[in-house]
């Protein structure tokens, strides 16, 4: 799972040179986001839009018997995707500024993450309080139900007895 605006950056490199392999990288809705063939190594990157599940598949196509492939993937999202020291080049930044600016978007990053963490702990509070209240008057519902039926049942036997002439 990925939060959202969260830079994700893969990495591929198949350890034969010489495999046919394709790579795809899908969201949970079946969005096609990234797609290669006869990929041989590469490097990937996109932004979030929303916190999602992304899947990335690597498929070796060929004829015959394809013998066993090692793929090596790293995948990085968040702090550790940005590029510090391309950073550090473009707006010409000191070593202890650059090793400050990580420290910075590392911080709000764990923010961001007690937030998002807090914001679900809400939500499943409210499931739970919401379920717990429905089975609260579901039991409540199934009490009065078994005794609506206990009492007819005491009834219609009485008046069953009465006729048969076993009670009086």
């Amino acid at each position: 799972m990925v939060q959202e605006n969260s830079v994700l950056n893969e990495s591929v490199f198949p350890a034969d040179l010489y495999s046919h392999l394709f790579d795809d990288i899908t969201d949970s809705a079946g969005h096609i986001l990234y797609s290669k063939e006869d990929a041989t190594k590469g490097k990937f990157a996109f932004t979030t839009e929303d916190y999602d599940m992304f899947e990335v598949c690597f498929e070796s196509k060929g004829t015959g018997r394809i013998p066993d492939q090692l793929v090596i993937l790293d995948m990085k999202h968040g702090v550790e995707a940005k590029n510090y020291e391309e950073i550090a080049k473009v707006e010409k930044l000191k070593p202890l500024e650059v090793e400050l600016r990580r420290l910075e978007d590392l911080s709000e990053s764990i923010v961001n993450d007690f937030a998002y963490m807090k914001k679900r702990e809400e939500e499943m509070r409210d499931t739970n309080e919401s379920t717990n209240t429905r089975v609260l008057y579901f039991s409540i519902f199934s009490m009065f139900c078994l005794i609506g039926l206990a009492t007819w049942q005491v009834f219609y036997l009485r008046r069953f007895f009465k006729a048969k002439k076993l009670i009086e």
